[in-house]
């Protein structure tokens, strides 16, 4: 998938992983970027064309749809988090809340773009996960089970998608410097790198993309005799 000349749906754009994706991809030669926000009014980047678009709402996806039918790349960043394990009195209403955005937005804005896609000639649809879709220690519980879902979700449309010529790039990561991490007292990278290691795979024809150290290291500890996810021994 090249860059250059694409027409681009970036969802949740207003800020953050989203906002740098719209400003490397605009550099790179895109033709068109559409920056998808609950509100429009927030997305602030020149030469991007703002479109409203709150990803757990049917109705602004399918209008959505309607005005960006020329799209030949679909990139689901848009993200929700919140600390708590799921043993705390509120965690069904946490994960349903999370799982909207980070699963079913990101199946549903798939499906309706899935035809776009294939009309326009396959393209590619780019979803942003993270390194928590292998690791759950309970601090963000639901968050990462939502990623771990989602990641799922990215495997079977690589699947189904290929019949249509539509690569699928799940993008892994571990902390990035946003608001979302604003609390986290660990190492960061910038969402600079993180999208910049995440056009390149796109380009280069890539399934998926493990964007920092750690995320590496997670995912070669995974076939470890004691695995990363599990508690581990001192």
């Amino acid at each position: 998938m090249k860059i250059e000349n694409s027409v681009v749906l970036v969802t949740g754009a207003n800020r953050g992983i989203g906002l740098a994706f719209t400003q490397a991809l605009l550099a790179r030669g895109a033709r068109k970027v559409y920056a998808a926000a609950r509100n429009p009014a927030s997305v602030t980047q020149p030469g991007v064309t703002a479109l409203q678009l709150d990803v757990t709402k049917q109705d602004e996806i399918d209008a959505a749809v309607k005005t960006a039918s020329d799209v030949t790349l679909v990139i689901n960043n848009a993200g929700i988090a919140q600390p708590g394990g799921f043993l705390a009195s509120d965690s069904e209403a946490v994960t349903r809340r999370i799982f909207e955005t980070n699963v079913f937005g990101v199946l549903n804005i798939s499906k309706a773009f899935a035809p776009v896609l294939k009309a326009n000639g396959g393209g590619a649809l780019l979803n942003v996960l993270s390194v928590a879709s292998w690791v759950n220690g309970g601090e963000l519980a639901a968050y990462s089970a939502s990623k771990s879902a989602a990641w799922s979700v990215t495997n079977a449309l690589r699947h189904e998608l290929a019949s249509q010529q539509t690569q699928v790039l799940g993008l892994h990561m571990a902390y990035v410097d946003t608001d979302l991490t604003r609390g986290f007292d660990v190492p960061k990278t910038s969402p600079e790198d993180i999208v910049q290691r995440a056009l390149d795979g796109l380009e280069a024809g890539a399934d998926e993309v493990l964007a920092d150290a750690l995320t590496q290291q997670v995912h070669q500890a995974l076939t470890a005799p004691r695995p990363f996810y599990l508690p581990q021994i001192d």
